[in-house]
């Protein structure tokens, strides 16, 4: 008799190998055309988030009082009163300063990764300046000295997000005996295929295999088409492991 395999693992599988499959014709893509990608499909996801979150925030923006077209407030009340507006506006407001928050943040990540060859507290905080310089412009939270504001809420974001990010690298640090796995353990990341370090360790297929490893390699291990091209294809264009694999030829 034979099993039949699980409804919700068939689609998750499938979920994957799709994923795997964008994330391979994207790598292949200049890098304007990468960044736009990138900046689109995160700012799409971001202004989903953001109009849920508006809807829990629409009853409290509509508390705060709409000054007459006339009416003579002082700036520094008519900034106070717009950055309430922006932080509890409706399911549209929130959607959009979301929106720009999310997309600007992947779209310079994108960029500088391609730059640079690597994800670091540098990059990191550089995207987050610029995400939040522009969700102060975007949102009107800048009051009467706008360009002034909007550097100081990227600086806050920037800051933010370099501490998080250190945070985050202190927790993630691997224990001693996972050394040999280190290079297998960036490469997956850097392709969003950090679920299948736990298939490389059962294959004992430590970072000094790297050089050789092969599709039918790939497969003894259990990793399915689209992860297994997504490697090779890394492996063929890092040019440390590349250079390894030629003198070992």
């Amino acid at each position: 008799m034979v099993a039949t395999q699980n409804p919700i693992e068939q689609l998750q599988a499938r979920f994957k190998e799709l994923e795997a499959g964008f994330k391979l014709w994207l790598s292949k893509q200049s890098l304007p055309v990468e960044a736009a990608v990138v900046t689109s499909t995160s700012a799409a996801q971001g202004a989903a988030i953001g109009a849920f979150m508006g809807t829990l925030t629409a009853d409290a923006s509509s508390t705060f009082p709409t000054p007459p077209p006339n009416a003579s407030l002082n700036p520094q009340a008519m900034a106070s009163l717009k950055q309430a507006q922006a932080l509890a506006g409706g399911p549209f407001v929130q959607a959009r300063n979301f929106a720009v928050m999310t997309g600007v943040n992947a779209g310079i990540s994108c960029v500088l990764k391609r730059i640079r060859g690597k994800e670091d507290v540098q990059s990191s905080m550089a995207a987050a300046f610029g995400s939040g310089a522009m969700f102060s412009l975007v949102s009107g939270m800048g009051g009467p000295n706008q360009a002034a504001n909007a550097v100081t809420s990227g600086l806050f974001f920037a800051l933010v997000q370099g501490g998080l990010f250190q945070i985050g690298q202190k927790f993630s640090q691997p224990p001693t005996e996972d050394i040999h796995y280190a290079k297998t353990r960036n490469m997956l990341h850097n392709l969003g295929l950090q679920s299948y370090e736990k298939n490389f360790k059962k294959g004992l297929l430590t970072d000094n295999t790297l050089p050789l490893l092969n599709d039918s390699a790939l497969r003894d291990v259990r990793i399915p088409p689209g992860p297994r091209l997504l490697i090779l294809d890394h492996i063929q264009r890092d040019p440390d492991l590349k250079e390894k694999r030629g003198s070992r030829n």
